[in-house]
């Protein structure tokens, strides 16, 4: 029996099904956009940890951050005693998110925690309770996160009852429109219905706040078209509504901008963020404006382990990486080889639906037929696992699990990029057969 088996004997006897694993692989070490497993063989990443090494597997920078820090002391809890680096990453978040406005930030663990403190700020902020969120959603699996996550099965199939006072309307689904429209005929209207669901669902003098991911990570790599955040956030000002934009997969570079609203022009009221934000280490961060973040009392926020002095460290080399190694550049590059190569495919295999997304975030949606648009959830089961047979790692996600999505590391060489995508293109083709 191979090491891996043992492993993964041990695994199914004492770990619970309910962690999932998309692969059986067992990972001994891992550089840049590579892992090799404990048999010694290389696996091409595309996934990143879903979403979380933009800056590769074990930066030397970030990697030199967190033994320098773990050197001086591991914890002290920012409540107790503070450190320059909780501070210091603080006012660069504040300088790097969108708006020409004072802001404020705090840091937690996950991007799930992230946003049960964004949605504590805007309640308390505004004097409201409800909360708007949007079909495909995903932001987490806490009670809050989990109740503002749209998919049942796996995220919330039994785990109710779930928190009050959270609304949900339809997304901007171009390929799937709720409304039965077509883009740009339809003058956004999904986001014009907003005025609407307060007369049908919710006052908009009760709603404290709308949250939106800019590109849905889980719910497919769904991509609103230019004109729907600026609508919305029109429609939020009109009636004194926070945005709050999740950014915990779209951000850190991921979209070519270091925040994905950028490509709307929006200034969100409060931002989330985690996963690649501090290179592979727990760590979120809440972004927003000074006068909603300054409104919870004393003592009202935070967490024993929010904003860890080692990952602090390692967020501050992230930012340090990002820009001199010039990921943001990198990033918008990887976006257009990505776009062509797929848009060529997409000519060739009629499994796949359509192609969307920002930069190097990019989803194609799985077909069995592109005038039903029935979802090819099997087929996209089995690129996944030809894949990860011929050494590349790579994800599904939607709410039919029919999206095949890109998340590999921005540092991620040519000729790797081009190895995984021919691998991925060669199993699409195997699957459609």
């Amino acid at each position: 029996m191979s090491r891996s088996q043992e492993l993964l004997e041990m695994r199914n006897k004492h770990v619970p099904q309910g962690p999932f694993n998309t692969t059986t692989a067992f990972i001994k070490e891992a550089k840049g956009a590579v892992m090799i497993d404990i048999e010694g063989r290389e696996l091409i990443d595309f996934a990143g940890g879903i979403g979380v090494n933009n800056v590769g597997h074990s930066h030397p920078k970030v990697v030199a951050a967190i033994k320098d820090q773990a050197d001086k002391f591991t914890h002290t809890c920012f409540h107790v005693a503070m450190y320059d680096s909780y501070v210091e990453l603080a006012a660069k978040l504040n300088d790097l998110a969108p708006g020409d406005f004072n802001k404020m930030t705090m840091f937690a663990n996950s991007g799930a925690e992230a946003v049960e403190n964004a949605v504590k700020v805007a309640r308390y902020a505004t004097g409201r309770q409800a909360i708007i969120c949007f079909d495909n959603a995903f932001h987490g699996r806490t009670l809050m996160g989990m109740t503002l996550t749209s998919k049942i099965k796996p995220y919330k199939f039994n785990f109710g009852p779930f928190a009050p006072e959270v609304y949900r309307m339809p997304f901007a689904y171009c390929y799937r429109c709720h409304f039965g429209l077509k883009y740009p005929s339809c003058d956004v209207a999904c986001a014009d219905y907003l005025e609407e669901f307060f007369i049908t669902n919710v006052a908009a003098e009760s709603t404290a706040a709308v949250i939106a991911e800019p590109i849905q990570g889980e719910g497919g790599f769904v991509t609103p078209p230019p004109e729907y955040f600026p609508k919305l956030d029109k429609i939020c000002k009109k009636h004194g509504i926070a945005l709050i934009i999740d950014e915990v997969q779209s951000g850190s570079a991921r979209t070519g901008k270091f925040f994905a609203i950028e490509h709307w022009g929006v200034e969100p009221d409060i931002i989330t963020l985690a996963k690649s934000f501090a290179g592979g280490m727990p760590l979120s961060a809440v972004i927003g404006r000074e006068e909603m973040m300054n409104k919870p009392h004393v003592g009202g926020l935070g967490g024993t382990y929010g904003g860890n002095p080692i990952c602090c460290r390692a967020a501050l080399a992230v930012l340090e990486v990002i820009t001199e190694d010039g990921l943001l550049q990198r990033s918008a590059e990887l976006g257009e080889i990505l776009s062509k190569r797929f848009a060529a495919l997409q000519e060739k295999v009629e499994l796949i639906g359509e192609v969307r997304g920002k930069g190097p975030m990019l989803g194609l949606e799985l077909v069995k037929d592109r005038e039903s648009k029935e979802p090819a959830t099997d087929q996209a089961k089995k690129v996944v696992q030809l894949c990860y047979e011929k050494g590349l790692v790579v994800l599904a996600c939607g709410n039919f699990g029919n999206v095949i999505r890109t998340l590999m590391p921005l540092v991620i060489t040519n000729e790797q990029l081009d190895k995984g995508l021919s691998i991925l293109e060669e199993s699409l083709v195997e699957a459609s057969a």
